[in-house]
């Protein structure tokens, strides 16, 4: 009778099993009652001569024999006794560590291990969320024992019932109060803990229980007391001295009695020990939210048709009755069939649990924790996929099968044994492997034959390249000697007087020492420092040539300095390979012109030399001489790495002076463009150009009246101090003639495609 998308909410009380069936109309969004049910057991459970479990079983039995349950969501309550219901506040936090946070609250309040319960948790509604962080919100952590859990699913296992939702009866009944009555509050979602909306007391009564929930729709609080209309039962027992039957018979029909003022006088202490204990547990909540104004009070459960009960409740409690009738119902739940069954209409508060059940199961509810244990809905999940699975197999051996016997169609037709043109594939395979064998061994063959010509090419080139070897640094020596300056006129080892030549006008450049080192990868030398140095160097060579630049194209000249690099401002790579790095320390006394001093002078000489010269090397024995650049002889990248500041007071002996306390040798002659033939020593208090001063000739005279004032001892002439490097590549002089001539090919080419041929240096 039963249609589909429908959820069963069921009460598994302690006097009736109640059963709703609601399903959700989308289209007018409200809830539609299709069914109902309403079975009492022949013994209420907690009498001492009745089976719990039997009389359950065979009411359940009896539910399922008037009821189709297939395609329906099943979800029943459990009396709140057996569970806990705990809410906290967490402080600010991130809303995805929340879930850490209530794991670590549940094992603090939960008094019992995380193992042996059934716990879930729920964020009440009204909390903020700022930036990610959770402001203001309460949390509601709900357990029960697993083996109660399991106790309860016990009848509707037995009869292969899939429940898919547990709830506390208490929550069963916030659900039904919030949807009746707090719809408006709720939908908004503003919660002011300082000014929250108006609570509401629910009481639940039961058989032997009573549900106490404070609520105001955000914010729940609840508490079982042990007080239930099997008490009112009882007290007729005892003081009209009646049987637990005919007792309960006159409770059901107070009004039918010959005396009901007997009757409900008899019942008074209940009715009082039942108010008391709500006024201490209403009192115990206020004290813990003192914001909270309770305004009315809901009854539910069949004891609230004793006659004056609610009105009793109402009156000491001082909150107004809000009556759950059937006109409350029907506002928020269609249905008439259900509606005006006169056993639904009787029984309506009974079925307030079932209504909660529903939403919940509908997806409704504000209050949507499920109790039910995690492996039973993984086996569900499983079993409900074996179909799936099989059917899955089954079509994964059917593909296998045809993809099988298309396989074997094909391979048969390669079978060693199958013949073709008289030829088996055995033996046609069999050929194939010999002439892929052959090819190897001649592959082999070849490769040795390749390694012993590459090792006869470098044997030749070893051999030949002796003679190369022996002279590449007498070349690179030739080379840096052509680059350093000389004067003119100045014949080599000639001592020239300093005062018709004076030091400081000489332009030679005093190299203490050359130091070589050998890299594996000149790019560990090429580092950034030695980069932004080399970019720094070209960029004072551009500086330094922009006048020279400017002069030449005033008078129609090319500029002395128009080869310098043209990537000096843009991106340089640097040398690759191995090589040596060569460093020249030296000093000059070239100091005298500002234009031409320190750093400048030794870039317009030795470092533009470097770049620019040619040198005239032999090629062979008896041979014509035959000019290089200095880059085909792998000299590249030189610059000036330290300048030390002017030593203005530098003395130098005067190599011509003979005095009393000198040897008759002298000091010897000075080497101009040489490695340093000069004896130098520093004096603190000397000062001049190059040529002794009227002050130091007086100071001499005066301790040496026999001194010559024109050939003193000592010149003063400012020294300068500098570090210069560069890198060599080695170069072949056979590899430099035979770049030479695959150049002259390629000129020769291009003359002849009739492409311009740009000119290069020597």
């Amino acid at each position: 009778m039963a249609a589909t998308n429908g959820v069963w909410g069921i009460d598994v009380g302690q006097c009736a099993l109640k059963a709703l069936r609601c399903e959700y109309d989308e289209e007018n969004r409200i809830l539609v009652a299709t069914a109902f049910d309403f079975i009492e057991y022949p013994k209420i459970l907690s009498q001492p001569d009745a089976e719990p479990k039997e009389l359950i079983r065979e009411a359940l039995q009896q539910f399922l024999e008037r009821n189709e349950l297939k395609g329906d969501k099943v979800a029943f309550s459990v009396p709140g006794q057996n569970g806990l219901a705990r809410f906290f506040q967490p402080p600010p936090v991130d809303m995805r560590k929340l879930p850490d946070i209530v794991r670590f609250e549940a094992r603090q309040q939960i008094p019992f291990p995380l193992e042996e319960v059934i716990w879930d948790f729920q964020l009440m509604g009204g909390a903020t969320e700022m930036e990610g962080f959770l402001m203001e919100a309460e949390v509601g952590l709900f357990a029960m024992k697993r083996d109660q859990v399991y106790e309860s699913l016990e009848p509707f296992l037995g009869y292969e019932v899939e429940v898919d939702f547990i709830q506390l009866a208490p929550l069963c009944a916030y659900n039904f109060v919030a949807h009746n009555l707090m719809t408006e509050e709720l939908e908004a979602d503003i919660y002011d803990a300082d000014n929250p909306p108006e609570s509401f007391v629910i009481l639940n009564v039961g058989t032997d229980t009573t549900d106490l929930v404070i609520t105001n729709g955000f914010r729940v609080w609840q508490r079982n007391i042990p007080l239930g209309g099997n008490h009112f039962t009882k007290q007729l027992t005892k003081d009209l001295k009646l049987t637990f039957a005919k007792a309960e018979h006159l409770k059901r029909n107070v009004r039918e009695a010959e005396d009901a003022k007997a009757v409900i006088q008899a019942m008074r202490p209940v009715f009082n020990d039942l108010l008391t204990e709500v006024q201490r547990s209403i009192g115990f909540f206020q004290n813990i939210d003192r914001n909270a104004e309770i305004t009315g009070m809901i009854m539910l459960g069949n004891a609230v048709k004793l006659p004056g009960l609610q009105q009793y409740m109402s009156k000491n409690l001082g909150y107004e009755l809000v009556d759950v009738d059937h006109a409350s119902w029907a506002a928020r739940l269609a249905g008439q069939s259900v509606l005006t069954s006169p056993q639904f209409k009787e029984n309506m508060h009974a079925f307030g649990n079932c209504y909660g059940l529903c939403l919940q199961g509908l997806g409704q509810a504000k209050l949507n924790t499920n109790l039910l244990p995690k492996e039973i809905l993984t086996e569900r999940l499983i079993r409900a996929k074996k179909p799936w699975a099989l059917a899955t197999a089954a079509a994964l051996m059917l593909a296998f099968a045809v993809n099988f016997f298309f396989e074997y169609a094909q391979w048969y037709k390669v079978h060693p044994t199958m013949e073709r043109d008289e030829v088996t594939w055995e033996e046609a395979t069999q050929r194939v492997d010999d002439v892929q064998g052959e090819l190897s061994q001649n592959e082999q063959k070849d490769a040795d034959r390749v390694k012993r010509l590459e090792d006869l090419v470098a044997l030749g080139k070893e051999l030949s390249g002796n003679s190369d070897r022996r002279l590449l640094w007498l070349e690179l020596l030739k080379a840096i000697n052509r680059a350093l300056p000389q004067d003119d006129g100045v014949a080599p080892g000639e001592i020239r007087d300093p005062n018709t030549h004076p030091i400081s006008q000489r332009k030679d450049l005093h190299i203490e020492y050359v130091e070589s080192e050998y890299f594996e990868k000149l790019e560990t030398w090429f580092t950034k420092p030695v980069k932004d140095k080399y970019l720094e160097e070209l960029a004072t060579i551009k500086d330094d040539q922009a006048p020279a630049a400017s002069t030449a194209t005033d008078t129609g000249e090319a500029a002395p300095g128009e080869a310098v690099d043209a990537t000096a401002e843009g991106e340089i790579s640097g040398p690759s390979g191995s090589g040596w790095v060569i460093e020249l320390k030296g000093h000059h006394f070239y100091n005298d012109d500002m234009q031409t001093w320190l750093g400048v002078h030794v870039r317009n000489t030795l470092l533009k030399n470097l770049r620019e010269m040619t040198i005239q090397l032999p090629t062979g024995p008896g041979q014509a001489l035959e000019e290089f650049t200095m880059e085909e002889l792998g000299i590249g990248y030189a610059f000036l790495a330290r300048e030390s500041p002017l030593d203005k007071y530098h003395q130098v002996p005067n190599p011509l002076y003979e005095g009393p306390q000198r040897d008759t040798g002298g000091a010897g002659p000075g080497q101009p463009g040489g490695f340093g033939g000069m004896e130098e020593t520093a004096m603190p208090e000397a000062g001049g150009n190059g040529s002794a001063t009227a002050a130091d000739t007086s100071a001499s005279a005066e301790k040496k009246p026999d001194e010559d004032p024109d050939n003193p001892p000592f010149y003063v002439a400012p020294r300068f101090d500098f570090i210069v490097q560069f890198c060599w590549q080695e170069q072949h002089l056979t590899e430099r003639l035979k770049a030479r001539e695959e150049a002259l090919e390629n000129d020769n080419t291009e003359a002849e495609d009739g492409v311009p041929i740009t000119p290069t240096g020597g």
